[in-house]
């Protein structure tokens, strides 16, 4: 039969929604909080043997009664009939990454995810999974977030210590190196397709300058001292460019004056000034 301390548990854990510290569960009862240890162990001994639909436990530095495991089936069809509340595949890589990194701020976390994490953050405050937990004393001094004791009760641990660890979700050294040779292989394969780039540039390249060479023929650069002076001088100033637009006053100057001994040139052969 149970004593009246233990009935008065069992009556105290059964009212509070939240766990209920043993050290507030000595006050009331006017015990010592080991005495209050040793009480719930006991009553959670007894709903064991007894194979009951729930069970008392410690969460989040505090006891609560809740259902026993066996029958989460049953617990989540009555639960969770007609309701999508669940969190988003992105809430709990965000929550997970909030619970093993805290405290840590929002552009952190982006940084880890690679996404903006702003409505994210929002929800998981608002649930009341997450709150903030003070401010970086860096630059701009950035808001800093942690997990709350809602967190703990819904996860059923009695604090962060009890997380799972990290190192069994961590890849092997197998598929790390496959992973390392695979990016090396990626990086080999950037690499040489920037090298062919660079030969279908350097060979645009060459076919532009040859474009260059023949429209100076065109022109008339038939000479061979005077074209060589002529394209001397374009490309020494630059004239010979993308396209995007002629020489400015001085190149032109020079181009113009190169242009123009070539034309009293022409025209002192033309009048039989002196023999080709």
């Amino acid at each position: 039969m149970a004593s009246e301390a233990e009935r008065a548990i069992e009556a105290i854990v059964m009212v509070s929604e939240e766990p209920i510290p043993p050290q507030l569960l000595a006050q009331v009862l006017e015990v010592s909080p080991a005495a209050v240890e040793e009480l719930c162990g006991r009553l959670a001994d007894s709903y064991r043997a007894e194979d009951r639909g729930f069970e008392l436990v410690r969460v989040a530095g505090g006891y609560r009664y809740q259902s026993h495991p066996d029958l989460a089936a049953y617990v989540e069809r009555f639960a969770l009939e007609g309701q999508s509340s669940k969190l988003s595949a992105a809430a709990l890589e965000t929550l997970a990454l909030v619970a093993y990194k805290q405290p840590v701020s929002r552009a952190q976390v982006s940084e880890v995810r690679g996404v903006n994490v702003d409505g994210v953050m929002r929800t998981l405050q608002h649930r009341g999974y997450i709150a903030e937990m003070g401010r970086d004393p860096g630059p701009g001094q950035a808001v800093l977030y942690g997990t709350t004791v809602r967190f703990l009760e819904k996860m059923g641990i009695d604090s962060l210590v009890d997380l799972p660890p990290l190192a069994q979700f961590v890849p092997g050294p197998e598929v790390m190196e496959a992973l390392d040779a695979g990016l090396r292989h990626g990086g080999a394969a950037r690499s040489s397709m920037g090298e062919e780039a660079g030969d279908v540039l350097g060979a645009a390249d060459s076919l532009g300058a040859a474009d260059s060479f023949g429209a100076a023929d065109a022109l008339g650069a038939a000479d061979s001292v005077g074209a060589a002076d002529a394209l001397g001088t374009a490309d020494s100033l630059g004239a010979v460019g993308d396209g995007e637009g002629g020489p400015d006053d001085a190149e032109g100057e020079a181009v113009e004056a190169v242009l123009g001994e070539r034309s009293v040139t022409e025209e002192a052969a033309g009048s039989g000034g002196w023999d080709g």
